[in-house]
């Protein structure tokens, strides 16, 4: 399922986002019992336990005691609240990481945080990069991996191309464990069910494996597909184990473009 944000109308959506209107709960007199906050809290709630599908306005009020109606003087429709429920999320990430190790540190801490951010809220990888949120949340994510950077010395040519490549690459390594996660209870069939019913039939019908796929069989002769932690689900380990191995090796090869560029 993928959701595209920015499908609202584009004035009203920007003016939540970045808060340049008066909300109705800021007037003067009685406070009224529902804000922005707490409509877009309480979605994010939602999709956190449910996911995505069962979000919607009415099931948003319906939390809150109150009808979809009441919340639309507030939020004008689903698609503003998408918006702001992706904005809202992202608050959660620091926005100071400590450049005293150097940027290889601070550049590793700061994926490990957005990688785990994406696995506590795997809704937020449905919402599709196509189109940006362009909320001020979003931008202070970017900000600070664009700081944390600028410490290499690299032009903002390559800087650019170099923060793209991480934000790439955490978050489709962090859709994997959610995926992974979602499947059985989407399917409901278990990793280790559904592994076992059609690995066991390779043999059977692909007999000549070994010698159509010599190099995954060798991979698998020399023990690289053998998980680490057997407490996790397989494809959960993989991600994980891909994730921190990736990483490393981007971050290298970030340190050898710094050296050609210092050369």
């Amino acid at each position: 399922m993928v959701v595209f944000a920015g499908q609202g109308d584009a004035r009203r959506s920007m003016a939540l986002l970045w808060r340049t209107t008066r909300s109705n709960d800021t007037r003067p007199g009685p406070k009224p019992g529902l804000s922005v906050d707490l409509i877009v809290d309480t979605a994010v709630a939602i999709a956190d336990a449910e996911g995505m599908a069962a979000l919607s306005m009415r099931a948003v009020g319906e939390r809150l005691g109150r009808t979809a109606m009441a919340l639309y003087t507030y939020v004008p429709s689903k698609s503003e609240l998408v918006d702001l429920m992706y904005d809202r999320a992202l608050a959660e990430l620091s926005t100071r990481h400590d450049l005293a190790g150097g940027w290889r540190a601070a550049v590793t801490a700061w994926a490990q945080e957005t990688w785990e951010f994406y696995v506590r809220h795997p809704w937020v990888l449905q919402v599709s990069q196509a189109r940006p949120v362009l909320g001020p949340n979003e931008y202070v994510m970017i900000e600070e991996a664009l700081r944390i950077l600028r410490e290499t010395g690299l032009g903002a040519g390559k800087l650019r191309y170099v923060v793209g490549t991480l934000f790439y690459f955490v978050r489709g390594a962090a859709q994997t464990v959610a995926e992974s996660r979602q499947a059985p209870v989407e399917t409901g069939v278990s990793d280790e069910e559904w592994w076992y019913a059609r690995s066991a039939l390779l043999t059977e019908v692909a007999p000549d494996f070994r010698e159509r796929f010599p190099t995954l069989t060798w991979l698998d002769d020399e023990g690289a597909y053998r998980s680490q932690d057997e407490t996790l689900p397989y494809l959960e380990q993989e991600g994980r184990d891909t994730f921190a191995a990736g990483l490393a090796i981007l971050l290298d090869g970030i340190e050898a473009t710094v050296s050609r560029a210092g050369a």
